[in-house]
């Protein structure tokens, strides 16, 4: 189920913004590029976000169609998250997004953990 929108947009990158401009959003698919990450994988990537903001950014990430959520029927609970194949789809913004962040930080002198891993 996709979350209600406007019924009119000004222009394209409006709705994008709506369904990636989360505070995680964003950082959340970049993780689940070519991977399956359980959440509690996740929770130690986007180590800043708290668990019900976590939470509530997969949960309108799954409705908007970019990740899936498989539920293991196990005790305890195992969930693991990855791309749709609509969410395959931004994977080249997401690396371009992350190229002009990492340009940014070293044109700034900003220091990022990051910026040693090559995505």
């Amino acid at each position: 189920m996709i979350k209600q929108r406007k019924e009119e947009y000004q222009c394209p990158l409006e709705v994008t913004m709506e369904i990636i401009g989360g505070k995680y959003k964003g950082v959340i698919i970049g993780h689940l590029i070519n991977k399956t990450l359980r959440y509690n994988e996740l929770q130690k990537l986007v180590s800043h976000a708290t668990p019900k903001m976590l939470i509530q950014q997969l949960k309108e990430l799954e409705a908007d169609g970019i990740i899936e959520r498989k539920l293991y029927p196990v005790v305890p609970p195992k969930t693991e998250y990855s791309l749709t194949k609509r969410g395959e789809t931004l994977i080249p913004a997401i690396i371009e997004l992350n190229k002009w962040g990492m340009n940014y930080l070293r044109e700034e002198n900003i220091p990022c953990a990051y910026m040693g891993q090559n995505k």
